[in-house]
């Protein structure tokens, strides 16, 4: 059965985005290394940090996002990011208008059910939740296996938080990995059962 992870990049003070939905500096190390992380050349990253997530990006099968980051996305035109093949969207909402049937995005109503689509089409590989408000619905849930996180030093003081809304305690293991890469720190947690 797929792993259920959380993950994002993250400020030190547990922030993910401005209030504006800007991530600011939050994405500068995919961009501070000689290390490229696909053929494009796009992306460069130290060769500590290319170690690190390559494999894990490389297990990826389906990511779950809320409607709020399809929308600013634009779906990524239909073409899920980072070469994951399914793309689950948690909506109220219908599918936009016109959106290309073939387009491997699903649409469906609540965390839970996300979770089980996105396991089924994920089949052995991970199931990756963007971290926010759905993200935190579905650690909630009581659905996620792991957390990584990969904090930069830069503080927000306010935005658009990691967890989203959760209130709630939810205790996790020890770090099994710590990794610094350039402006990067690499962290993952399994929760704990």
């Amino acid at each position: 059965m797929s792993t259920v992870v959380m993950y994002s990049s993250v400020s030190v003070d547990g922030f993910i985005a401005d209030e504006n939905d800007q991530p600011g500096p939050l994405f500068d190390w995919l961009s501070g290394g000689d290390v490229p992380v696909d053929e494009s050349g796009a992306v460069t990253v130290s060769q500590t940090s290319y170690d690190y997530i390559r494999p894990y990006w490389d297990q990826i099968g389906v990511t779950i996002v809320g409607r709020h980051v399809f929308d600013i996305t634009d779906g990524w035109d239909g073409m899920p990011p980072g070469g994951v093949d399914h793309v689950v969207v948690v909506t109220h909402r219908p599918k936009p208008e016109g959106w290309a049937a073939e387009a491997p995005f699903h649409f469906v109503d609540g965390v839970e059910a996300a979770v089980a689509t996105a396991r089924e089409l994920a089949g052995d590989r991970i199931v990756e939740v963007a971290a926010g408000d759905v993200g935190g619905q579905v650690l909630a849930a009581g659905l996620v296996d792991e957390v990584r996180m990969d904090v930069v030093p830069v503080v927000f003081g306010s935005g658009k938080r990691y967890f989203g809304s959760v209130h709630a305690q939810h205790l996790l293991e020890d770090p099994d990995v710590v990794i610094q890469g350039t402006r990067v720190l690499h962290l993952r947690f399994r929760m704990r059962r």
